[in-house]
C-alpha cells in the first residue's frame, strides 16, 4: 500500500506545508510554550541557587580564559546595568510581559512560536520573580546574574533563553511562517 494513502493523503496530492501545523498540534502548542517555560523557571532558579551557594560575589572563575566564566553580582537594572536606580520599572515591564506573553500562549498554534514565546515567557517570569522576592525589597529585588561573558556583561540563564526567543521571534517573523503566532496557514 502506498505511504501516502495510508496516512489518509491521496496519491499524488502535494505534500504538506511544513510551516502549517498538522492536525491537533495547534491545541498542543499552548501547553509545549507553558512546558519550556517551566523549565526555564526551573533551570534558571536552581543556577542561581547554586551561583549563591558556591561563588564568592565578585570574583570571576575562568571557565574558557576571557570569553567565559563564573562570576556572582545582583544586578538592579537591566541588561548591562543600565537603570540601576529604576528597579521597580523593572519590576513593572517584568510583570507585563509576564501578562502578555501568557495571553498570547493561549493563541499560538505554530510549535515555533511556541518555543520562542515560551523562552521569553519563561525568561521574563523567572526575572519577575526575583523582581518581587529577593533583596533588597519586593518589587525592587535584584537578579542574580553569574555567567560572565569577557568583561562585557554577566548574565544567567533566563538572558540566555530571552535571548535566543526573541532571536527565533525575528526569524520566524522574517522567514515564511505567519507574521502572527495565533495565525496557522
Amino acid at each position: 500500500m502506498n505511504a501516502r494513502r495510508s496516512t489518509g493523503e491521496a496519491a499524488g496530492a502535494p505534500a504538506a506545508d511544513p510551516a502549517t501545523p498538522r492536525p491537533g498540534a495547534g491545541r498542543r502548542a499552548p501547553w509545549l510554550a507553558l512546558g519550556l517555560a517551566a523549565v526555564v523557571l526551573v533551570v534558571d532558579q536552581l543556577t542561581k541557587l547554586w551561583a549563591e551557594r558556591t561563588l564568592t560575589r565578585g570574583e570571576r572563575v575562568p571557565v574558557l580564559g576571557d570569553a567565559l566564566g563564573i562570576k556572582l553580582v545582583y544586578n538592579p537594572g537591566a541588561a548591562l546595568s543600565i537603570g540601576r536606580d529604576a528597579t521597580w520599572i523593572f519590576t513593572i515591564v517584568a510583570a507585563a510581559g509576564v501578562l502578555g506573553g501568557l495571553w498570547y500562549v493561549w493563541r499560538v498554534r505554530s510549535r515555533a512560536w511556541a518555543v520562542a514565546l515560551g523562552l521569553l515567557l519563561g525568561g521574563a517570569t523567572t526575572h519577575l520573580g526575583d523582581r518581587l522576592f529577593r533583596r533588597p525589597s519586593f518589587g525592587q529585588g535584584h537578579v542574580v546574574d553569574f555567567i560572565a561573558y569577557f568583561d562585557w556583561f554577566v548574565g544567567n540563564v533566563a538572558d540566555i533563553a530571552i535571548v535566543v526567543g526573541a532571536a527565533l521571534m525575528v526569524l520566524l517573523a522574517a522567514k515564511d511562517h505567519p507574521t502572527r503566532p495565533d495565525r496557522a496557514r
